[in-house]
């Protein structure tokens, strides 16, 4: 009878359908979830686990409050929800969560197609008290940095402490709440909150595609809008928008206080609640966002909302409605139009204060310039409307905008100031002021500020008549010659006309969504690249001068015109360039897929480029370098070739780019020096990166770099072998000694490319890496053995044969022996002077 029990029990305890729940405080590689079972947070203040919402009879994966076991922050798979209680939560060796149903059928993963994989050697999946899921490397929990995975980068409709809304540039990885479509269904409901990353950052509520709210920017103190948000005890906020990260965050005063925000699938409202112990219950805190003016763009473009007056809307000073009959009837529609337009010329400013300041999405702004600063800038820009002074930073921080005024509101007594641009004569017409009420006036909101002096007027309605004039051909030029702006200062020893496009900066704003950090495609030493449209349907990528730029004037100037001057197939497009409003920008052809780099040196990226096409892209490379070097008007010498600056079209054709170091010889010259080593070690020469000596041989080693780069799909700086110490120079000689080529070549082309194309290049590219000059080949010569069956000379030992060369040696490249090929691979032998 013992027997039989023992045996009934084990059959039951291994039965399918029979579940046995189990809690856990932490998952190891290999161990599961099923429904029934919970992981509980160290202390006790989490679960997660499985559960049906409402009335629902559907099965989903989330995390509850185990003092409110009906409120759940975050849900798994909240859009493929399990029908029956079969799910099970795997974890694999990667440290990946992997759910699925009794059929083995997956719901839910975590890393989907967000994030690289990372190496793990014993993944923990552990629930925090703060409420995150995370999932780390070893037993240890550390800093969120150190995280493989964690459920605070996928919030769902709940904001709680510690958690993120906004963007990790770096990883792309976007955070912002989503409503849920109804109390039984926690999938993605019509509402979002999260920021917009057009212009200067700020927080929006999305009725899909529809801005319902927004909360304006981030001050220093808080967000503009949002009163809920100042010097709050219970919501202490933190706002980081530098670097990679923009992310607003707020922190629980006291770990014993139970915080949370929820944003409702019903209106679209912020509700904040507190956890009362006493009463074991949610206690609602007046929502954000519930007054009349908080209703985006309630009064129109160019008028004000006022919660203390009826009615709430009313013109701007130096505005009129844009219908009055429609205004009359329904004070709001249609907004509000100017009296007179701007002309450049004797206009002033209306200050208006205490307001939320207007939708920043069309704005410009710079972090570190004051007040003064700010209003010369506004003023000298005919097309600026308005300017203010972020409080960020003590004190500055300013803010343009160059189109309509939306959304403004009064804020008694928490507001900015915000200094409107009108005419005089639109002033003195305006039938409605900026404000009708009597408390307003007496508290001095509105100001009248003259923009400029006589002379400086005079100054600048003579330099806008020049501008205007210009911009009026159809042709514009960029003269060459003796010019006063700065931006142009180092033409001056050029004399001839230079025909080049200008770009208006509203054609730029308006094409790169006003600089989007949607929009990056990648950043440099100049500063940041983005991609635009204009209103023809061209793309283009705009290259925009950064104020922290340690290049400027010269390397712009320097660009503009080399670029300019040449035209070929494998060089890259300048379209024109804008100078407006202290910007600087270059306007190239947009080419979709990145850089050279982002393709051959990515695991991913790299399958996708075959033999063929990494053979194309070598005799593109070599024939704009040909045309550089023999058949454009001046002889031009790149200076930094690398994969970085090699971009591809669509059809993965090569394009040089980044002239901003380049240098033009005559017809004679064939050599320089300079006392300014400029570049990227990996790709320099010898004699100039030690001796500062640089021609067209120069170009030639670079290039030999990046062809072997190409092949073995392995950067040359930072290589590593375990049988040597030889960057890949070094190994591509050693392997071509061994005659052994083929392990040179990239895993995923081995099987499939061409031996003798793949074997002439590499021994192309040895060739003109040689450490002396003179043994390197000409480009035309480098074309015609890439595209024939000329004989090839057999190379020497290249330069920099491993990175230390470029720290320990100290000769000339005459005073280094030349070895080819021997047995015993002998390493060059350094002579002293």
């Amino acid at each position: 009878m013992a027997d039989f029990i023992l045996l009934l029990f084990c059959t039951l305890l291994w039965w399918p359908h029979v579940t046995l729940s189990v809690t856990m405080e932490s998952l190891n590689a290999t161990d599961s979830i099923r429904d029934g079972d919970t992981l509980v947070s160290e202390g006790g203040v989490f679960e997660f686990g499985f559960f049906s919402p409402g009335s629902s009879t559907k099965r989903y994966l989330g995390i509850w409050y185990v003092s409110s076991n009906t409120t759940f922050p975050w849900v798994a798979n909240r859009e493929a929800p399990l029908n029956d209680s079969s799910g099970v939560l795997h974890v694999t060796a990667q440290g990946v969560l992997i759910l699925v149903d009794g059929n083995g059928n997956s719901f839910w993963t975590s890393n989907a197609l967000d994030l690289p994989l990372r190496p793990v050697s014993s993944p923990v999946v552990r629930l925090l008290d703060s409420g995150n899921l995370v999932v780390t490397d070893g037993s240890g929990v550390t800093g969120s940095g150190n995280f493989i995975w964690q459920s605070f980068d996928y919030p769902c409709d709940t904001f709680i402490a510690g958690m993120k809304i906004g963007k990790d540039f770096n990883t792309g990885l976007e955070w912002y709440l989503s409503s849920w479509t109804s109390p039984d269904d926690p999938s993605s409901g019509m509402y979002t909150y999260q920021f917009e990353l057009s212009g200067y950052p700020e927080v929006s509520v999305r009725d899909n595609s529809t801005i319902r709210f927004r909360s304006g920017p981030y001050n220093g103190l808080r967000l503009s809008g949002l009163l809920e948000t100042k010097e709050n005890p219970v919501y202490p906020y933190d706002f980081v928008f530098a670097g990679s990260e923009l992310s607003l965050t707020f922190h629980s005063p006291n770990n014993s206080t139970l915080l949370r925000g929820v944003l409702g699938g019903d209106n679209g409202s912020i509700v904040p609640f507190t956890w009362n112990d006493s009463n074991r219950g949610w206690i609602p805190h007046l929502p954000f966002f519930t007054e009349n003016c908080d209703r985006y763009a309630l009064c129109g473009a160019n008028a004000i909302c006022d919660n203390n007056k009826s009615p709430a809307c009313s013109c701007l000073s130096g505005f009129s409605p844009n219908n009055p009959e429609e205004w009359d009837a329904a004070p709001g529609s249609g907004g509000c139009v100017r009296n007179t337009q701007l002309n450049c010329s004797g206009d002033i400013y209306i200050t208006v204060s205490d307001v939320k300041v207007p939708e920043t999405k069309h704005s410009w702004y710079n972090t570190s310039m004051n007040l003064k600063e700010c209003k010369d800038l506004c003023s000298s820009n005919c097309w600026c409307t308005a300017y203010s002074l972020d409080i960020t930073n003590g004190g500055s921080g300013c803010l343009l905008w160059f189109t309509d005024l939306n959304d403004m509101r009064y804020i008694t007594n928490s507001g900015q100031d915000i200094y409107v641009k009108v005419a005089a004569s639109g002033v003195a017409q305006n039938g409605s002021t900026i404000h009708g009420s009597t408390r307003h006036k007496a508290n001095n909101r509105t100001t009248i500020i003259a923009t400029t002096s006589a002379l400086s007027a005079g100054v600048l309605i003579a330099g806008l008549t020049v501008v205007l004039f210009l911009r009026r051909k159809k042709n514009l030029k960029v003269l060459l010659t003796h010019h006063h702006s700065d931006s142009f200062s180092d033409y001056q020893s050029s004399k001839e006309d230079l025909e080049l496009p200008l770009f208006d900066l509203r054609a730029i704003i308006a094409a790169t969504d006003n600089f989007s950090m949607r929009n990056i495609l990648g950043e440099g030493g100049f500063g940041c690249v983005y991609k635009g449209v204009l209103k023809d349907g061209q793309e283009i990528a705009v290259k925009r001068l950064s104020s922290s730029s340690k290049q400027g004037n010269n390397e712009f100037t320097n660009e503009v015109k080399h670029i300019a001057k040449v035209q070929h197939r494998n060089l890259v497009k300048l379209l024109g360039c804008c100078i407006e409003a202290d910007e600087k920008m270059l306007v190239y052809e947009y080419l979709p897929n990145k850089s050279l780099d982002f393709i051959i040196f990515d695991k991913t990226q790299s399958m996708s480029l075959d033999w063929p096409t990494r053979y194309q892209i070598i005799n593109g490379i070599a024939r704009g370098l040909l045309y550089l070097h023999q058949d454009s008007r001046q002889r031009i010498i790149h200076r930094d070739l690398k994969a970085a600056n090699v971009l591809l079209d669509y059809e993965m054709n090569p394009k040089i780019s980044d002239f901003g170091l380049a240098r033009s010889f005559g017809e004679k010259e064939t050599t320089a020096n300079t006392k300014k080593v400029v570049g990227t070690y990996g790709y320099m020469s010898p004699e100039y990166a030690i001796d500062g000596l640089y021609s067209i041989k120069s170009d030639v080693f670079a290039f030999g770099v990046l062809v072997l780069e190409i092949v073995s799909g392995k950067r040359n700086r930072g290589f590593f072998h375990p049988d040597h110490q030889h960057n890949l120079l070094g190994h591509a000689w050693k392997l071509f000694c061994d005659g052994n080529l083929v392990e040179l070549v990239a895993d995923t082309i081995q099987r499939t490319c061409n031996h003798s194309e793949v074997q002439r290049s590499i021994q192309v590219g040895l060739l003109c890496v040689q450490r002396n000059l003179e043994d390197r080949p000409t480009m035309s010569n480098v074309v015609l053995m890439l595209s024939s069956e000329v004989p090839l000379d057999q190379p020497k030992q290249p330069g920099f044969f491993n990175e230390r060369d470029l720290i320990k040696d100290t000769s000339t490249s005459s005073d280094v022996q030349k070895h080819a090929c021997s047995n015993d691979f002998a390493i060059t032998v350094v002579e002293a002077r």
